[in-house]
């Protein structure tokens, strides 16, 4: 499948602080791709370029053939790391809201997902917990027919019994001609899930290719791989 998202020597800079040093990077069509590094690596601040939510220092970023704007906005669904629906609305109403927002937004797919959690759609978002917070917010985002879903920490809140329902979620729902970025430091939850892994360090790419190659130039699972690439960085 052809290529989804280029950078080309994209940095970016928080004052004299340097959160990605001239990243080089292609992303295919059709992958799931975990995006692996510790706290602190870059990792939030390359899915936060990549929906426009932050512009480069320097260097230039495409998706589907569109610099970040409007157009690759239209293509892009992104969940960030925390949840952002205002407590007063209630789950239905969320639905409505991503409908009228988003013109490719799947709601039977989003009400079959809620009923198969047990996620009563007149529910107020107060009245939920955190977790299930992070799941109709995951929910939402999964219905949407995008090229590129940026998913930062989406198994972090839930339990672990719902991490597989979740994952299974994510691999099941999305456009299979789009790709799939999840920022995790569940790696042993998520592994089997991924194609391929890029991992930052510093701001760098350390390490990024598919997870079979990998394992077999490593002889070791991507969990080992990470703790010998990130070895002294904790």
């Amino acid at each position: 499948m052809p290529d989804l998202v280029y950078l080309n020597n994209v940095s970016k800079l928080y004052g004299s602080k340097v959160a990605l040093n001239g990243v080089n990077l292609t992303i295919p069509s059709g992958k799931v791709i975990g995006l692996l590094g510790p706290n602190g690596s870059g990792k939030t601040t390359l899915i936060k370029l990549l929906c426009g939510l932050l512009t480069p220092t320097q260097g230039n970023i495409s998706i589907c053939g569109y610099p970040v704007g409007p157009m690759s906005k239209a293509v892009v669904a992104y969940l960030p790391d925390r949840t952002y629906f205002p407590e007063w609305m209630k789950v239905r109403e969320m639905l409505d809201y991503f409908c009228d927002f988003y013109k490719d937004f799947r709601r039977p797919l989003a009400e079959m997902m809620l009923a198969n959690l047990r996620i009563d759609p007149n529910a107020p978002m107060k009245t939920l917990s955190k977790g299930t917070k992070e799941k109709v917010q995951l929910i939402l985002v999964m219905s949407r027919y995008a090229a590129l879903y940026l998913l930062d920490e989406p198994i972090a809140g839930v339990d672990p019994v719902a991490r597989d329902f979740i994952l299974d979620t994510i691999i099941r729902a999305h456009n299979p001609e789009s790709s799939v970025i999840i920022s995790t430091h569940l790696i042993t939850d998520i592994e089997q899930a991924l194609d391929s892994v890029i991992m930052i360090k510093y701001g760098n790419i350390a390490l990024c290719g598919d997870t079979d190659g990998l394992r077999k130039a490593w002889n070791m699972n991507i969990v080992d791989i990470f703790k010998e690439v990130f070895k002294g960085c904790f």
